[in-house]
């Protein structure tokens, strides 16, 4: 990472944590209740895993980058995930032509070409990586009370018109077994109750602190409440932030009766 953007990042990090205190036993009733009110309208996980399976149409776009687009297949017990590729030009094997299929099952990656198996650790590495983090985005306002979750209260925010609740997500790596885990800050909207933007770390990409933004647009599908479209902003030199990406689902349908045999690649 250059330096020019290092100092971009420090001072978005400084601009983050000038909040109000707030005692600690405030800040866990606060995280409570907001954590709470959430589950409330999205029905928490059990809404999200009474549907057995889903299969989506995802895009991936990172405009003048390049662009992903795969059918996501996850079966919600075990967090199995597979995903075909017919476009895979930024995370999956960027420089080769063809349809890239990946699975993860029981945690065991494995990933064809055009039908013909690729060992590569790296590429298997990747496998591991983008399955997960794929299956996470879909589910991710389900799973903010997981075990090893860590939160505190910032404080409020004004954005446009909205004032909002903050919270800071980290994860305990005892818990997690990861050497490195993303940190949130997450806007909670006092009306909806949902979280309407966070900003994020990316470890895996050498961006330790979050400062990359996300906004979320949500729709109900089969009763089930999902931020259907993302869309991602970079910090810029100016001190602000530019659009770098947009990632959309659609086509979702759950309860398609997948195994995960179904996954396995042959």
């Amino acid at each position: 990472m250059n330096s020019k953007l290092k100092n971009v990042l420090a001072g978005t990090l400084m601009a983050f944590v000038a909040v109000g205190t707030v005692n600690a036993q405030e800040s866990e009733a606060k995280v409570t209740e907001l954590l709470d009110a959430l589950e409330e309208v999205n029905g928490g996980y059990g809404t999200l895993a009474a549907k057995k399976d889903v299969e989506y149409h995802y895009v991936y776009d990172n405009f003048d980058k390049g662009k992903d687009v795969s059918t996501e297949r996850y079966i919600f017990n075990g967090e199995q995930s597979w995903g075909s590729y017919d476009q895979h030009e930024i995370n999956l094997l960027p420089k080769q032509e063809g349809v890239a299929v990946q699975s993860l099952v029981d945690n065991q990656p494995a990933l064809t070409l055009d039908g013909k198996s690729i060992t590569d650790p790296k590429a298997l590495g990747g496998t591991v990586f983008l399955r997960k983090v794929n299956f996470y985005w879909f589910a991710m306002m389900y799973k903010l009370t997981n075990p090893g979750t860590n939160y505190k209260y910032l404080g409020t925010e004004k954005v446009g018109d909205v004032t909002y609740d903050k919270v800071s997500l980290t994860y305990n790596a005892d818990v997690t077994k990861k050497e490195q885990n993303d940190e949130y800050i997450l806007y909670f909207n006092p009306e909806t109750h949902l979280v309407d933007q966070f900003f994020f770390s990316l470890p895996a990409f050498g961006i330790n602190q979050p400062i990359l933004k996300m906004t979320l647009t949500y729709e109900t599908v089969d009763g089930v409440l999902l931020s259907t479209v993302r869309e991602s902003y970079m910090p810029n030199k100016e001190g602000g932030y530019v659009k770098s990406g947009e990632y959309t689902m659609t086509d979702i349908r759950f309860n398609n009766g997948f195994k995960k045999e179904d996954f396995l690649l042959k």
